[in-house]
């Protein structure tokens, strides 16, 4: 499969119109960026974007590691994650912004890329299974996904999809978009 601009505009589309949960997560793309920057933005926007990374499988995703992320991730307070975002949005890189991300109680590199989506949306992307496969598929990755992705794993998928917007003439919420859309098939 070759990932063209045809191909992702059609599925990004379709995403639009078949994934239940693009009304609610466009509306995150479009708010928390800005709330991010500024620091105004309140616990349960946080913690939609952990609880975001594992439901957008619709059930897919075992709900015991689900809950168990979830009910984690409400172990921090609230100064450590305003502080964590903070940072985030202040650092200059990808393994500065995922540091103070990463430092949080269930916060790994794929829930800290989605932290990253909803930081910058036209920058970045979140990383799971799916999104590699569908790449790798495509040619634009060598190696499968990594269980538990690094840092330096993320750089690699990041570098590949920044490769494949300024190709294509995307930004990275629609790249996600068709990517997720690819991998069902559909």
């Amino acid at each position: 499969m070759e990932l063209t601009r045809p191909v992702v505009t059609r599925k990004a589309e379709e995403y639009r119109q078949e994934e239940p949960l693009y009304a609610v997560e466009q509306e995150q793309v479009e708010t928390l960026p800005g709330a991010f920057a500024a620091g105004e933005f309140g616990w349960r926007d946080a913690e939609w974007v952990v609880r975001w990374y594992y439901r957008r499988f619709l059930g897919e995703f075992p709900d015991s590691e689900r809950r168990e992320v979830e009910d984690g991730f409400r172990g921090n307070d609230d100064e450590s994650v305003r502080g964590a975002i903070g940072d985030a949005v202040a650092a200059d890189g990808v393994a500065a912004m995922l540091e103070p991300l990463t430092g949080l109680e269930s916060v790994d590199v794929p829930v800290g890329s989605a932290f990253l989506l909803f930081v910058d949306p036209e920058s970045y992307i979140v990383v799971g299974e799916r999104e590699w496969s569908v790449l790798r598929d495509a040619g634009a990755l060598e190696d499968p996904y990594p269980g538990s992705p690094s840092v330096g794993d993320y750089e690699t998928y990041l570098g590949a999809c920044q490769a494949l917007c300024d190709d294509l003439g995307c930004d990275m919420w629609t790249l996600y978009r068709a990517l997720w859309r690819l991998w069902k098939g559909e």
